[in-house]
């Protein structure tokens, strides 16, 4: 056989599906068709409105969540004044207690030198041991 041929027969049985006609759809295709299309219609509406709600249910979230964190804002504000505010005023370097301890010490040691200086200065021998 030759080459034209045999590509001519080749290019007709590559061509062949392409030249099957159409057959009109039947009612119940057609019916199925649009009952389809408006499901399709349906489910679009649905998908709209779900994704509206989400949307909405993710903006309240987030709105709650910047609520939250605009409060401990605020709250940690305030704790950073009261502590500049306690570090700049003068601390107390004695407690109650240390301080009666040191007016105590104070009162001793005073009164030691009051009796050195009301003794003369020096030592005697006391008188009523003789």
């Amino acid at each position: 056989m030759r080459q034209g041929p045999m590509f001519l027969l080749l290019c007709l049985l590559l061509l062949s599906p392409l030249a099957v006609a159409e057959q009109p759809l039947s009612l119940e295709a057609g019916a199925r068709i649009t009952d389809l299309q408006q499901r399709l219609e349906e489910s679009e509406k649905q998908r709209g409105a779900l994704t509206q709600q989400l949307q909405n249910q993710d903006s309240e979230r987030e709105s709650a969540q910047l609520t939250r964190l605009r409060q401990d804002n605020q709250r940690l504000k305030l704790a950073v004044k009261e502590l500049q505010a306690s570090a700049s005023a003068p601390q107390r370097l004695l407690t109650d207690q240390q301080q009666w301890f040191l007016i105590g010490s104070g009162v001793a040691l005073l009164s030691v030198v009051c009796g050195i200086l009301a003794s003369g200065g020096h030592r005697r021998r006391r008188q009523w041991l003789n």
